[in-house]
């Protein structure tokens, strides 16, 4: 090496799908043996989405969103729900390769 401590050691990686996926680099010469091991998590895109609530006044309407975890690991979500007359769990788990329904209700108290 010429001053410095580092070497470029470029990577292509190109998932097929969202996921965590799991990498051993072993690395020899005649003086070291080095064993690196990497990870990468993939994240499927994100995508906008909008739900429109009809209800007679002062009815109470439930939407499932369905959760669907193609991933290799559990998932557990903290809801954060913002606007007045929503209302939905704080906590959804979602377990490897389940779909889970997260049950959004809009519960007017006024003509809205």
């Amino acid at each position: 090496l010429t001053g410095s401590d580092t070497v470029d050691f470029p990577i292509k990686f190109t998932p097929k799908k969202a996921g965590c996926y799991h990498c051993q680099i072993l690395l020899k010469s005649s003086y070291d043996i080095r064993v690196y091991e990497i990870e990468c998590v993939v994240n499927a895109e994100q995508a906008d989405a909008q739900l429109e609530f009809l209800a007679p006044a002062y009815q109470t309407v439930t939407q499932e969103i369905p959760i669907s975890n193609i991933s290799s690991e559990d998932w557990r979500f903290e809801a954060v729900l913002e606007g007045q007359c929503f209302h939905g769990p704080p906590v959804i788990n979602v377990p490897v390769g389940e779909t889970v329904p997260y049950l959004l209700t809009f519960k007017p108290i006024a003509e809205c």
